[in-house]
């Protein structure tokens, strides 16, 4: 297949590229040559292209820069997802959406289904699920595929911004009233792969298996890292004092990867511990993953 990656230069999309290069061909778009806010270059990368299937992870992901600059959020992650459905439909071509747990408020006691009404509570979800209604409405051949709490090795992420505070000897304050899925891009990429082979329209849940609080994720990764003496508090959220709300609960049931007999991601866990021994290993190396 030839499989075009919106986003191809971001964490998610740097993994996606590797691991779909080694069965298909991966045409990458993202800035500058491809601003997906420009309906007129995001044809050109998609009309006449030979495409089979594209897969969206361009997006404005700052949740706390989405909420001060609300326009620009919905701009990229609603017309510029408006964008590409609309040249996936003009060339016949499947799209997969990467969608996010702040879809959803966090009001629900038990794990988000698919079908679960979402009611996002900050700028960043809103404008996400924006997207996703554009993607329904435009294209009967699609994927929404809502993730989470995303950390990988080619990226800025939760996991390096913990290590590198915990070895420069800070303490650490981390909010332990939010719970979610830590999710690790390798795993994510894989599972994409395998619901654009495999997977009937639709949404899916697509999260490392177990979940945690962001306090908790925390500890595990000093544990993981042998860094279990470095100080780490326990804050509430109403603590943290950031520009955007949060949900509580963005733990995502995985039931439509269950029912289409895809098959679960590896437990978070073990993911983190994949991660921590690919970052040693480029370490030992000289290089930075």
């Amino acid at each position: 297949m030839r499989i075009l990656i919106t986003g191809s230069k971001g964490m998610l999309g740097l993994d996606l590229s590797a691991l779909l290069r080694a069965h298909h061909e991966v045409v990458g778009a993202d800035l500058p040559e491809v601003d997906i806010t420009d309906l007129r270059l995001v044809r050109a990368a998609i009309h006449g292209a030979g495409i089979d299937a594209v897969i969206h992870t361009a997006a404005f992901t700052a949740v706390d820069d989405c909420e001060r600059r609300p326009e620009v959020a919905f701009q990229v992650n609603a017309e510029g997802t408006r964008n590409v459905a609309i040249a996936c439909r003009e060339s016949s071509v499947p799209l997969l959406y990467i969608s996010t747990d702040y879809v959803f408020d966090g009001r629900k006691p038990t794990p988000y289904v698919e079908n679960d009404t979402p009611n996002p509570l900050n700028a960043y979800g809103a404008s996400k699920l924006q997207g996703e209604r554009y993607v329904a409405e435009l294209l009967r051949a699609a994927w929404i595929v809502r993730t989470s709490w995303l950390f990988g090795p080619l990226g800025k992420n939760f996991v390096r911004t913990i290590l590198e505070r915990a070895r420069q000897g800070d303490s650490l304050r981390v909010v332990d009233d939010q719970f979610g899925a830590p999710t690790y891009t390798v795993d994510l990429a894989a599972k994409l792969e395998q619901i654009v082979m495999k997977g009937k329209p639709g949404i899916y849940h697509a999260t490392n298996q177990g979940y945690c609080s962001w306090f908790e994720f925390a500890g595990e990764i000093l544990r993981q890292a042998g860094l279990s003496h470095v100080p780490l508090a326990a804050i509430p959220t109403s603590a943290s004092d950031r520009p955007a709300l949060r949900p509580r609960n963005s733990r995502l049931a995985h039931t439509r990867l269950e029912s289409e007999g895809l098959g679960l991601l590896p437990p978070w866990q073990d993911a983190l511990k994949r991660y921590l021994a690919r970052e040693s290993q480029a370490q030992s190396q000289g290089e930075r993953p």
